[in-house]
């Protein structure tokens, strides 16, 4: 069984990521390559796609279907297939990007689905690392093919804990129950840590892919920036290659 889902595009996907992940959004401005920037917006739009799945369904099973249409439409993309007809999947079908790493990130959000959050630092990492991981090495690749996957796992990690605590906050937890406010923070900083070591690696050009965890350690703290606040700590970050 397969179900499309609804289309919330009204004026094309770079506005769509813009209103609804406007933090990598803002970091897609600093890629001065205009086909390179549109693979990025797509990949975010996928991403944004997969990532409101949980939150807007009734049932496991509802979402697991959704899901799975999306995980079936990048399949098809890999055997060649014409795309699906849906703004994001015609995107990415002419961005060149592996379909079949796209379809694991799919997969890998069947675990939003769960009711019980994640059981340990262990099982919440290998989830960063398949879902906001997965979508950072891929947009660091598409900026430079030379670029390690590996140089954004911890950034990547960083913004995710920093993520799964906003969402936290927002009502739906993901993180174990037991970890705290300071618990969350001292990770996210770890975590940063470990990426100014890996950083050092990344090619200049596929750093927007992570100057987003820039952001991590005052979102860790469930603290809400400007729009001109988050240019500036972009900005700062992209020239500096540190986050």
């Amino acid at each position: 069984m397969s179900a499309a889902p609804e289309n919330p595009y009204d004026s094309g996907l770079d506005d769509l990521v813009r209103r609804m992940d406007n933090d990598r959004w803002l970091a897609s401005r600093f890629v001065s390559d205009l086909a390179a920037r549109t693979d990025i917006v797509a990949l975010v739009a996928f991403n944004y796609e997969l990532a409101r799945v949980a939150g807007g369904v009734t049932s496991a099973l509802m979402g697991e279907i959704r899901l799975t249409w999306w995980r079936e439409a990048m399949e098809e993309l890999a055997a060649g297939r014409a795309p699906r007809k849906h703004p994001a999947v015609e995107a990415l079908a002419a961005s060149g990007v592996d379909p079949l790493a796209l379809a694991a990130v799919a997969e890998a959000r069947l675990a939003d689905l769960e009711e019980a959050p994640l059981a340990d630092e262990a099982a919440v990492l290998a989830y960063l690392d398949a879902t906001a991981g997965a979508l950072a090495g891929l947009m660091a690749r598409r900026l430079d093919a030379s670029a390690d996957p590996a140089a954004v796992r911890a950034a990547a990690r960083a913004y995710g804990l920093a993520g799964l605590w906003r969402l936290k906050l927002a009502g739906r937890s993901r993180l174990p129950l037991a970890w705290t406010a300071a618990e969350v923070e001292a990770r996210v900083t770890q975590q940063r840590k470990a990426a100014a070591a890996e950083l050092k690696t990344l090619p200049i050009a596929a750093f927007p892919a992570v100057a987003p965890a820039a952001l991590a350690a005052r979102q860790a703290k469930g603290r809400e920036m400007s729009e001109l606040e988050k240019k500036a700590r972009l900005t700062w970050s992209v020239a500096t290659g540190r986050i």
